[in-house]
Formats: structure tokens, C-alpha cells, sequence
């Protein structure tokens, strides 16, 4: 099936994708370390991780009959030097701002690599000249998306345990299609992290209690995007100015510093969508601080910020603000110090601490250290 598995990537390509590989289908690969990550609770709150555990560890559970998985990898754009695009309608361009994760500053990845699978899904029978079944993930269902990319050769996976590539880097969107068509395979790549260990010592937390092993309850990411009980007090300072996400473990990385995918074309407008815009590239603090549950509907409609509840934002972002230092902001916090639900208020108060510290230090979150 060697021209058939030529004939999917041509179209897979076709389809804006900028890389494609094709694994045969059977336990994924590295399963079992998956299995032992979650027994370690690495998974903290993630339940949906260890709820469907057997269909991870076997994508034929997924699709009973699957032969072949074929993987698919988009590059996201470089953020945009000097601002983005649309109207800033965050706030004051002078107050201090947020950062949030790369992936999550233009439309939801989700609905963008949806499509593309599912016009590759159905793609898959005309080709094949006989019918064939299929299904397609893009980070929505129980698939490791990147053992498999690994598995079919799209990169390895580093230290930071994201899939690398030598020419793309690591800021890669993955999506798989499972399918009962016997594809020829493609070999895996080899690991070129070598000595190097920039991610591991970035880490703000401490996150990897070894090379590719996240621990995903000291993760920034995990954090702000996954938990919904209060934030520990001792990763507080280390979020940072991080609101939503974290890519440090990313931007450190020697292969991100290579040629970005800018440079490739993009015919489809793929990565335009997925370009940074505003409020997202730099949302203000006092703007978020603001938000109502109605206005955060409206504001993360269609994005992939959408995953953390309009709370979880708020929490974030109290947290953001006592690290800031910025005094400007002590009313809004202090708006929800004295609100009614215990959880915001109690990181209200800490990070009005943390601001009234700075003010008599002159350091944000009081000290040289924090």
C-alpha cells in the first residue's frame, strides 16, 4: 500500500498540513510509561486521563479494526513583532498586561484541525478505491497524538516532552485519523535533544522529575488551564505574568530558534487563523479583572481559551496582578477580596499582599527572590 500511503500524504499536504506520517496501529507506543505516569499522579485533576486509560494505550479500542494511524502536524506562526491584528479592546496599552500560551492567541485549534482531519478522513476511500472506516482527533479524544507523531516519524520527542521537529521546532498543532486501511509505514526519527538540558533547567516549577517526564501538578500549564481548586501558594510567584498556559520549557528550546514556519507557504490560511489577535496577544490585567461570565463568553468564543472556566481565568489572573507589583490594580483586586466566592477571594487577598509588599519594597511580590 506503499502508492496509496503516498497518494493520503499528497492530500494530507494539500490540505495545509506541514507534516504527515502514517504508523501501523497497534498499542501506543510508549503506553506503558503513560500507565505508570498516571499511577505516580502526575495527572493530578486530569481524570479524563486515567477514565479512558485502555483506549490510550490501544487506538484499536478507539477504532476496532484500525490499521494504520496517520498523524498530522501544523506549525503555528511566530507571534507578530509589535502587536497583532483587530482592535485592541483589552484595556489601557500602558497598564500591565498578561501573557497567554502561543497555541491559544488566534482560533481555536480544535475547530481548524477538525476540519482538515475530517476532509482527510474522507478523503481516505476514493483513494483507497474501496471502503474504509475512520475516525479523527485533534486533542479531543482518549489518542496520544504524539506518541504517534513520534511513532510515524514527524519528530521525537524531547526532554520537555513535546514532539520536536529539527526544521519547525516544537510549536506544533497534532492531529491524528485512525483507519482500517493498511498504509505502508514510515520510520521513526532519532533523538537529537542530545546533552542539552535548556528546558529542563527553564522550567519555573521544577516541572520534569526527569528528561520527558512532565509532572503535571507543578506545570504552569496544568495550572492555569487544567486545575479548578485554588493554585498552590508555592507556584504563585512562579506564574509569573502567565494567565493562561506557560511556554517557557518551548521558547527556550535551540530547535525553536531555527527558521520558523512563517517562512512556509500557507495558501489555505491556515496559520493566519491561527495568528495572534487581539485582546489574546497581550490581554490587560485590568480588562480581565473585569470580566463578567457573559463577557468572558463573548471574549473567548472560538478560542481555544474557552478551556478554562471564566473562575479559573479570574484566579489567574489575581495571581498575575500581586505579581505585577503594580499598585494600579489594588481596587479591582481588592473588588474581589471582597466578593462572595471563597476561592477568588482568598487569592484576592494574597495577591493584595503581594502588591502591598511591593509598594514598600519597590519589587513586585515584595522581594528580590520572588
Amino acid at each position: 500500500m506503499r502508492a496509496v500511503a503516498e497518494r493520503v500524504k499528497a492530500v494530507a499536504r494539500a490540505l495545509g498540513f506541514d507534516r504527515v506520517g502514517i504508523a501501523e496501529a497497534g498499542p501506543t507506543p510508549g503506553g506503558e510509561r503513560l500507565r505508570a505516569w498516571s499511577e505516580r499522579g502526575y495527572a493530578g485533576e486530569m481524570g479524563f486521563v486515567t477514565r479512558r486509560l485502555p483506549e490510550r494505550l490501544d487506538p484499536r479500542r478507539v477504532l476496532p479494526g484500525a490499521r494504520s494511524v496517520i498523524a498530522t502536524a501544523l506549525a503555528l506562526p511566530a507571534p507578530a513583532a509589535g502587536g497583532s491584528e483587530g482592535d485592541d479592546s483589552a484595556g489601557a496599552p500602558d497598564g500591565p498586561r498578561a501573557r497567554v500560551a502561543r497555541y491559544a492567541r488566534g482560533d481555536d485549534y480544535h475547530a481548524v484541525l477538525r476540519d482538515r482531519l475530517g476532509a482527510l478522513g474522507a478523503a481516505l476511500e476514493p483513494l483507497a478505491g474501496a471502503p474504509v472506516a475512520w475516525r479523527a482527533y485533534a486533542d479531543t479524544g482518549p489518542v496520544q497524538e504524539r506518541a504517534w507523531a513520534a511513532q510515524a516519524g514527524l519528530g521525537w520527542i524531547g526532554k520537555n516532552a513535546c514532539l520536536l521537529d529539527r526544521e519547525l521546532g516544537s510549536h506544533l498543532l497534532l492531529g491524528v485519523v485512525l483507519t482500517d486501511l493498511a498504509l505502508a509505514p514510515d520510520a521513526p526519527q532519532d533523538d537529537h535533544c542530545g546533552a542539552c538540558r535548556a528546558c529542563l533547567d527553564a522550567c519555573p516549577t521544577g516541572a520534569f522529575p526527569a528528561p520527558g517526564v512532565l509532572d503535571a501538578t507543578r506545570c504552569l500549564s496544568y495550572a492555569t488551564i487544567e486545575q479548578r481548586s485554588g493554585l498552590p501558594d508555592a507556584l504563585r510567584p512562579a506564574l509569573g505574568d502567565w494567565v493562561f498556559g506557560c511556554d517557557v520549557c518551548q521558547d527556550v528550546c535551540p530547535w525553536n530558534r531555527r527558521p520558523d514556519a512563517d517562512a512556509r507557504p500557507d495558501p489555505l490560511g491556515l496559520r493566519a487563523r491561527l495568528a495572534p489577535r487581539a485582546p489574546w496577544h497581550a490581554p490587560a490585567l485590568a480588562w480581565l479583572l473585569s470580566l463578567g461570565p457573559e463577557d468572558w463568553q463573548r471574549a473567548v468564543r472560538r478560542r481555544a481559551l474557552g478551556r478554562a472556566p471564566h473562575r479559573e481565568l479570574l484566579r489567574n489572573a489575581l495571581v498575575v496582578a500581586g505579581n505585577s507589583g503594580d499598585g494600579s490594580l489594588a481596587p479591582a483586586v481588592r473588588r474581589h477580596a471582597e466578593g462572595e466566592d471563597p476561592v477568588l477571594a482568598e487569592h484576592a487577598r494574597w495577591a493584595l499582599a503581594r502588591l502591598e509588599a511591593a509598594q514598600a519594597t519597590g519589587r513586585p511580590g515584595g522581594s528580590a527572590g520572588a
